[in-house]
């Protein structure tokens, strides 16, 4: 229903925001160093690798992960490339082939001793070994939102070569899955030197602010490249869709959805936060800052969007200042 559209306002989700954010002072240093070791594999062909090095995803690292050091920012920005990769690798597969592909980033993050031969498994075992600060009950639960990952890119796969565009709760199950960005969470123990225990990490008002977090970043994501996955005729895998679909909008009515879900998303982020219980002095200090991890990627995913051309091109700051998103014709 986007057809009749040569423009649409994007809702202001700046201004419903209330966290600070900065980016990360090692970020030139780690980049560089992630850029070449991605290069190093020489696994894509320089037109694929200029494309990601201009796509913004380590810059995309320094602005939700600033508050860590260099080493645990190189890991980070190491983890979005092999997102890239399994990405660019899979956009080209079935849905089942794309799961094997997944599966080979599995098996060489949880098997030390699991070698098929691929490149993808030679980056999966070296990243492997940059995990090793992290703490046991963070690191089974981030192999487990990898797993999860890779089993939403399989099926993302499948309904894109099938052309399905999912109902409104099944998408948003699914795009928190195969946006990566519960994997991202997950390095939080990383980045902040902490473990956390399942108890506390599972506790219902624990995860209702993780996944809150979660769909802001997924929700805002999807507005934002929706001008982009248009010109490329891809439709299904994006919140304005499935809104002009399931709640019979306009393009003009599910930019505006994504802008109150969003406030609503927020709202209950804060009353939560409010809500949540002690576990006594040393592990609500360590719960405070696996909050302050979840609103850096809040805030900071927002204010990466008009910082990378990824998404707005050289019209990002024009379209930060009058939130107007002209449309781009189809690419052939």
């Amino acid at each position: 229903m986007s057809s009749q559209f040569t423009f649409f306002t994007l809702p202001n989700l700046h201004a419903l925001c209330p966290f600070s954010g900065s980016t990360n002072p090692h970020y030139a240093k780690a980049s560089a160093e992630s850029s070449q070791w991605i290069s190093s594999f020489k696994i894509f062909s320089d037109k694929k690798l200029a494309f990601f090095k201009n796509s913004g995803a380590e810059l995309l690292c320094s602005h939700v992960f600033y508050y860590t050091g260099y080493e645990q920012l190189r890991t980070c920005c190491d983890f979005v490339n092999l997102l890239f990769t399994i990405d660019e690798i899979s956009d080209d597969q079935n849905g089942a082939d794309a799961a094997l592909t997944g599966h080979v980033f599995i098996n060489a993050l949880r098997d030390s001793d699991f070698d098929d031969g691929s490149i993808l498994c030679s980056m999966a075992k070296e990243f492997r070994t940059r995990l090793v600060g992290m703490g046991p009950a963070c690191y089974r639960r981030y192999l487990k939102n990898c797993e999860d990952y890779i089993d939403a890119v399989g099926k993302e796969a499948h309904y894109r070569e099938h052309g399905i565009v999912l109902d409104l709760e099944p998408f948003q199950h699914l795009r928190r899955e195969n946006s990566a960005v519960r994997t991202c969470f997950g390095l939080f123990g990383l980045t902040l030197g902490l473990d956390l225990p399942d108890e506390v990490a599972n506790h219902v008002v624990m995860m209702r602010m993780h996944l809150a977090a979660v769909d802001m970043v997924c929700w805002s994501n999807d507005l934002y490249s929706y001008n982009m996955e248009q010109s490329m005729g891809h439709h299904t895998n994006n919140i304005l869709t499935v809104l002009m679909k399931a709640k019979n909008l306009d393009l003009q009515g599910a930019a505006d959805y994504v802008g109150v879900h969003f406030k609503v998303l927020m709202d209950q982020f804060l009353e939560d936060k409010k809500r949540l219980p002690s576990w006594g002095a040393e592990m609500d200090a360590r719960v405070a800052q696996f909050v302050m991890a979840s609103e850096s990627w809040v805030v900071g995913n927002l204010n990466w969007s008009f910082e990378t051309p990824r998404y707005f091109g050289s019209q990002r700051q024009k379209v930060k200042d009058t939130m107007v998103v002209t449309l781009y014709s189809k690419r052939e």
